[in-house]
């Protein structure tokens, strides 16, 4: 069965709302689809809806934003009971924070002569969250850049007109609350941070210590290098090996939903003991 276990709808920044998602994961032969938004579990409950008319399993899932030593990286908990008290907590503070933020990117950008981005990033916003992805997408409007991917090196990365620093949950906190709703804690993306041999090798101890479960070997943002790295790094580690497009919608033409490499061998699937 084709798995698709990180993707986006509207509920945060992707562009397709959660019903539609799922219409495309079943359209491109995905069979157990996690829908797993920012910091919101808002879109759940259409996704299983429509899941369970077309016959796709979802998993329920989130994307949490932590602060790791200074650095954001993003853990997924999937199989969280959206309905705990404690997760919806931990995750209202985290939109808390995104909307300070994103009215602060507005104000920067506008301090760097860039006017009404965050009018028009809400424009782009489609649920309750305003991202960087909604200002990446109007400063491509603006002709500010040719692609959304494009927009982040200049604009919202470090050091750029439009960065502000997260201030997210600890890792302990986002695997806890994960864990108390009975869900299994997952880092998304890993070859993505901008972290040296040790540091990375101390982000997965520390994960596992806290009673993270898997992390993603194979990611839509992986090369076929990361993907054998990381396969290594869970197999040295003893964690489950996770699979994610982190699908945000069509406009990203160099992604598809379910359009992964296998998986590597060696690696124990995060669903090899689902139900």
């Amino acid at each position: 069965m084709l798995h698709d276990l990180h993707t986006h709808s509207t509920a945060s920044d992707g562009t397709l709302t959660p019903s539609d998602l799922v219409a495309r994961a079943h359209a491109q032969g995905v069979r157990v689809l996690a829908l797993t938004d920012h910091d919101s579990t808002e879109g759940l409950a259409e996704a299983s809806a429509a899941a369970q008319a077309l016959g796709v399993r979802l998993v329920p899932g989130v994307e949490i934003s932590v602060t790791w030593r200074g650095k954001t990286v993003h853990v997924i908990g999937l199989h969280v009971d959206a309905a705990n008290a404690v997760l919806q907590q931990g995750l209202a503070r985290l939109r808390g924070f995104r909307d300070w933020r994103a009215e602060e990117i507005g104000r920067r950008l506008a301090e760097y002569g860039i006017a009404d981005a965050y009018q028009g990033a809400r424009r782009y916003a489609r649920g309750n969250i305003v991202s960087r992805t909604h200002f990446a997408r109007f400063l491509v409007e603006q002709g500010r850049a040719r692609e959304v991917r494009d927009v982040y090196p200049y604009y919202l990365t470090e050091g750029k007109p439009g960065y502000v620093a997260g201030e997210w949950a600890a890792l302990e906190e986002a695997v806890v609350w994960i864990r108390g709703a009975g869900g299994q804690a997952v880092i998304a993306h890993p070859a993505r941070y901008k972290l040296n041999e040790t540091k990375f090798e101390l982000l997965l101890d520390e994960f596992k210590q806290h009673g993270g479960a898997a992390m993603e070997v194979l990611s839509g943002s992986h090369t076929p290098d990361d993907c054998a790295r990381m396969a290594r790094h869970a197999q040295r580690h003893g964690l489950l090996a996770s699979q994610g497009t982190d699908y945000h919608g069509p406009e990203h033409t160099w992604l598809e939903l379910g359009r992964l490499p296998a998986m590597p061998e060696g690696c124990v699937p995060v669903w090899q003991h689902w139900q």
